[in-house]
């Protein structure tokens, strides 16, 4: 049997990316819910010991307040992650995936069919279906952080451009060195 769902292309993220209402996550009350189809939030060299080597830090922070669809997370985090490996090599690198899609996007669809030429408007406030899911960010929340030595400063900037390019809000790349404590950062745009 065909999933009407499956085969439905998606709505483009501008129709999910402000948030409206309070979070739907509670998944013991949604019937239907889609898997987080995020397979890895750690990548490169995941081990304490190797990173202890990393000296210095990356994070790709959001500007505004939004949600960012799982299929724009997936897609930044493929990005970087085989940009990073292809150029700086899985041992010289640890990157997070810092955020988590669980808020449940309802979509209310509508029949688009052949001889459907009438308009059609369907209830006003419809409740809707699950169809997705999203992080909800907040202005300054870290969506990726990168660990890596500073010979590899600008192979890890590019990454992290080329994956604010898959986002649908306003980032910034901020540099530092790792875990001093003393607060100094430099801030790159």
């Amino acid at each position: 049997m065909w999933s009407y769902l499956g085969h439905m292309p998606a709505r483009p993220a501008r129709c999910y990316r402000r948030i409206k209402g309070p979070p739907y996550s509670r998944e013991e009350y949604i019937h239907g819910a889609p898997m987080i189809q995020i397979p890895k939030f750690d990548m490169g060299t995941t081990s304490a010991a190797a990173r202890a080597s990393l000296p210095m830090a990356a994070k790709l922070v959001v500007e505004e307040r939004g949600q960012i669809r799982m299929q724009a997370l997936e897609a930044a985090r493929q990005m970087a992650s085989k940009y990073l490996t292809k150029y700086v090599g899985d041992a010289n690198y640890y990157m997070r995936l810092n955020v988590v899609p669980h808020h449940v996007l309802r979509e209310n669809r509508m029949l688009a069919m052949a001889g459907a030429d009438r308009l059609q408007e369907g209830m006003r406030l419809a409740f809707g279906s699950p169809a997705g899911r999203a992080a909800r960010v907040e202005p300054g929340q870290v969506i990726f952080y990168v660990e890596f030595k500073p010979e590899h400063l600008a192979h890890v900037k590019e990454a992290l451009r080329r994956a604010a390019s898959k986002l649908p809000l306003p980032t910034r790349t901020i540099i530092e060195p790792k875990g001093d404590g003393d607060g100094k950062t430099t801030t790159q745009r």
